[in-house]
């Protein structure tokens, strides 16, 4: 029986995984770096490079794994990073998107093809108002935008 019931998300990189995990402790405010394991003699890898480490980001566990280049990363899962505000909105995709790739409605792709969603709070509210016709204009205006500007989805559910 385990010891801690969350959840741990393994990300496979080809062979940045200690690089990665560097980067997002640099991006996010309440993280912590784990052990790091390395290969042996054993192998795959090479005696002493980085096999996987560990890493948490706002609280979600992670270990990058070093697996070489068999797989890649895809849109068909992301990260969703809930935000306060415009600043926060700002603050996560321009870091995220260093070296990475913009797309719509909030997503992009980070430096290592890592998908994230970058969205505000109130947007899930919105989107599932009541008022048909507030939930219409705002999602109408989400699908227009790449990275969200809060006050404008808040004109369109206003009617503004």
């Amino acid at each position: 029986m385990s010891t801690d019931d969350r959840f741990t998300t393994c990300l496979w990189f080809d062979d940045q995984a200690e690089e990665a995990a560097e980067y997002y402790l640099s991006v996010f405010r309440n993280s912590r770096l784990g052990r790091i394991g390395r290969y042996t003699e054993a192998g795959p890898g090479p005696a002493g490079s980085v096999l996987a480490v560990e890493f948490e980001l706002n609280g979600q566990k992670f270990v990058g794994l070093n697996g070489g280049p068999l797989f890649k990363f895809n849109e068909s899962v992301s990260f969703q990073i809930p935000c306060a505000d415009q600043a926060e909105i700002d603050y996560y995709w321009s870091r995220l998107t260093e070296g990475g790739q913009e797309s719509q409605c909030g997503w992009l792709k980070d430096r290592y093809g890592v998908s994230w969603q970058v969205v505000p709070t109130a947007l899930i509210e919105m989107i599932a108002d009541p008022d048909p016709e507030k939930a219409r204009r705002t999602t109408e205006a989400m699908l227009r935008m790449g990275k969200f500007d809060l006050a404008a989805l808040e004109r369109a559910y206003a009617g503004e």
